[in-house]
């Protein structure tokens, strides 16, 4: 399928509208920054509701090298100051030139110390975090319209996308995803390419992409590749036909691929197995049981599936040991795992990975819960639970009307996103310990208020902490119906106000 003609350069009324609206979010966002010194220094309300200052509960790095090929994992280091300021702000032109309706689709966000790289239809654009300077660090053009992401990226900062070429008559119509991009993030360099094998039905739709050490895994139902990292070089495919699909892949530190058998019949049946990355031999299998409608992989180490058991939407937990052995199963009754609901449900640039209300930490899982409408109680909630036993631990309350958003697991905690539709308590990412309860202030902000809506709502925005910072960016983007040739917001990055940049 097409996603519609590439962008083109800003109007020179554009610009001047771009540069106009630049001012005055500033000058918000200047304002809900006093705001939050405010909220700081008068008796420190804020923190002291998140259990004490940010100082003494900052947590220490990993100490655990990395090698460059490793896919990485930090442990965030909280930030001299939560007060936010603003450090990354990009917005998207000539969005007037799309079919009108369609959106413009940005999948993808990676960042690194010195770079917020962002998917924008067909291309990145690398967004420098620096207070000041060039606002882009490069813009990498690629072949056609992205078609899959992965959320991965090397120790060393470097991840992989897959895109659909521009191509002449019949195939032009096909939309067929079978290119792979592998690119530094810093830099915006093309490291290698390579063209998918017998690639013919992978869609947008259908096509997953994943990464662990060493290696690029790409899987769409009909077939499956992966080539080594540094090279580009193959190093298997699974194309032929077989009663048992790969529909795709998890990956971070190992590799678990999905399979279904029997698609076309009407009970069809999964496998869960556990891949050599190097050969793709499989070094276990778990057989997922009858009746179960979907599955997804949040995490491939530890091993945890979400499953739809005689329902379209998720309603178990299942967490695996080291050989593929069942664990545990957690009932999501009251939960809100959020599986397969970015953007509507669409499908689109692979969801096997994406259960945006799940966060898998080495040993806890953390999954909110549905939310509440009663004005006096917690908007939702967050529980950790073992990954081992499955039992529930402790608990994080939203406060009313400010519902918790699980970022990622970090460490032995959890990152949280509260929002605050208060015009006077901002929002916050916040770090939470589940063996102690404390919560630790990590960056206080508040948002453009026409962008909130999209901005926060993570089934819409990719939200992610990296490096001391928080960053919120769209994946979809529409012209305002009002002014259809203003630039809109695409994407936001927050840093510390006592961090040099």
């Amino acid at each position: 399928m097409s996603f519609g003609p590439p962008p083109s350069a800003y109007t020179q009324s554009a610009l001047a509208a771009d540069q106009n609206r630049r001012r005055r979010r500033i000058r918000t966002l200047g304002a809900v920054a006093v705001v939050v010194a405010a909220a700081v220094g008068v008796g420190g309300w804020i923190l002291s509701s998140m259990g004490g200052d940010g100082a003494s509960a900052d947590p220490k790095p990993s100490a655990t090298a990395q090698s460059p090929d490793d896919i990485r994992e930090l442990t965030e280091k909280t930030p001299a100051s939560p007060e936010g300021r603003l450090l990354v702000e990009y917005r998207e032109g000539d969005l007037a030139k799309t079919v009108k309706g369609d959106p413009r689709y940005a999948p993808g966000t990676w960042a690194t110390d010195k770079v917020l790289a962002k998917g924008m239809a067909d291309r990145i654009e690398g967004l420098t975090t620096a207070a000041t300077g060039p606002e882009k660090a490069y813009t990498l053009r690629l072949d056609g319209h992205l078609c899959a992401t992965s959320k991965h990226i090397t120790a060393d900062g470097r991840t992989a996308v897959v895109v659909q070429p521009k191509r002449a008559g019949a195939m032009a119509e096909r939309g067929v995803c079978d290119e792979v991009v592998f690119f530094d993030v810093d830099t915006g360099k093309k490291l290698w390419q390579a063209k998918m094998p017998s690639a013919t039905s992978a869609f947008v739709t259908n096509t997953n992409l994943t990464m662990t050490k060493g290696v690029v895994a790409v899987a769409w139902g009909g077939g499956s590749v992966a080539y080594d990292m540094k090279t580009g070089k193959q190093l298997w495919n699974s194309t032929t036909v077989s009663a048992c699909e790969d529909n795709g892949f998890a990956g971070g530190r190992a590799l678990l691929v999905l399979e279904e058998c029997g698609a076309q019949s009407p009970n069809p049946t999964y496998r869960v197995e556990k891949l050599d990355p190097r050969t793709g031999k499989p070094l276990w299998t778990y057989k997922v049981a009858n009746g179960v409608e979907d599955v997804y992989l949040p995490s491939a180490d530890p091993p945890v599936l979400a499953v739809a058991a005689g329902d379209s939407s998720v309603t178990d937990l299942i967490t695996l040991d080291g050989a593929g052995k069942r664990l545990a199963t957690i009932s999501l009754t009251g939960y809100d795992p959020k599986c397969g609901e970015r953007d509507f449900g669409a499908g689109f640039f692979g969801t096997v990975e994406y259960c945006d209300g799940v966060a898998v930490g080495r040993d806890q899982v953390y999954v909110v819960s549905k939310e509440t409408t009663e004005l006096r109680q917690a908007a939702n909630w967050i529980v950790a639970f073992d990954v081992t036993t499955g039992k529930a631990g402790r608990k994080l309350d939203a406060r009313p009307s400010q519902p918790l958003t699980p970022v990622q697991a970090d460490g032995d905690g959890l990152l949280v996103f509260r929002r605050s539709y208060s015009e006077i308590e901002p929002s916050s990412v916040a770090r939470w310990d589940p063996r102690t309860g404390k919560e630790t202030p990590f960056l206080l902000f508040g948002f453009p208020a026409d962008d909130e809506g999209d901005f926060a709502d993570i089934e819409h925005s990719d939200i992610l902490v990296a490096q001391g910072r928080v960053y919120f960016a769209k994946r979809e983007l529409t012209a305002d119906d009002k002014h259809p040739t203003y630039p809109v917001d695409a994407v936001l990055g927050i840093g510390s106000a006592a961090a040099q940049h």
